[in-house]
């Protein structure tokens, strides 16, 4: 059974850096596509509709970002440790959310905007989440 497991979220200052990672089991990442999608305060209602893709990575290293995050966040896996990383530099209050790792086994690359080709509706395991809070 595939499982994920997000850490590092936490309170962080407008300007400042954090980074997510995302450890998973119950298989390897050879042949996933992985997105960080990200849920905003107010939007729990709409379940996974409501979340939002931030980056994605497949299995060959590429790579795709949404534009409100272009430039400042990276995404980024160590196939070795089985883990998934965001690093988060100069966040803004607009990033505030929760944010979820996700795994799709199908798609074999990425599209624009920073998700998978089949997009979140191709996603089959989705980690819990890890909520990050930007302060001033």
């Amino acid at each position: 059974q595939v499982a994920l497991a997000e850490s590092g979220g936490g309170s962080v200052q407008a300007g400042g850096s954090l980074t997510l990672s995302c450890a998973l089991s119950g298989t390897t990442y050879r042949r996933l596509c992985m997105t960080w999608f990200r849920q905003a305060p107010g939007k729990e209602r709409e379940g996974i509709l409501g979340r939002e893709g931030v980056a994605a990575i497949d299995a060959d290293g590429r790579t795709s970002y949404a534009d409100s995050v272009l430039g400042r966040f990276t995404i980024s896996q160590d196939k070795a440790k089985n883990t998934l990383y965001l690093k988060m530099n100069n966040v803004n209050f607009d990033d505030s959310a929760v944010y979820y790792c996700a795994a799709d086994p199908v798609s074999r690359s990425v599209n624009r905007g920073g998700i998978c080709l089949r997009g979140r509706n191709g996603v089959d395991y989705w980690g819990k989440g890890t909520l990050v809070t930007i302060s001033s």
